[in-house]
């Protein structure tokens, strides 16, 4: 157990220095215009692929179960430009609905 609070620590202290070494980056560096088009990008996939692992996997196996139907569900309401709280109620509703369907 003290072996995995040791690399939880390491993991906590490479990120705080990751953070600390962002600062010393000069502006120079950071107005260049590729700095902005990666960043966003690498942003954007990060948070697609988090979006389809915790929607399409289970464990170790790819499952189609009523997170599709909520994923989708909320998408549409994004598309429809609804407010955030009625996009997360809609797809609350639609894994209800599917689960009750026995998807």
């Amino acid at each position: 157990m003290i072996e995995l609070w040791a690399w939880v620590l390491i993991a906590c202290g490479i990120a705080y220095a990751t953070k600390m070494a962002g600062y010393l980056v000069p502006d120079s560096v950071l107005d260049r215009p590729w700095v902005a088009t990666v960043s966003t990008g690498m942003t954007v996939g990060l948070l697609t692929s988090l979006v389809v692992a915790n929607t399409f996997v289970t464990g170790t196996a790819v499952v189609l179960d009523a997170r599709v139907a909520a994923l989708v569900a909320a998408a549409i309401a994004l598309w429809l430009k609804a407010p955030y709280l009625v996009v997360v109620i809609v797809g609350a509703i639609a894994a209800a609905l599917a689960r009750l369907a026995g998807f």
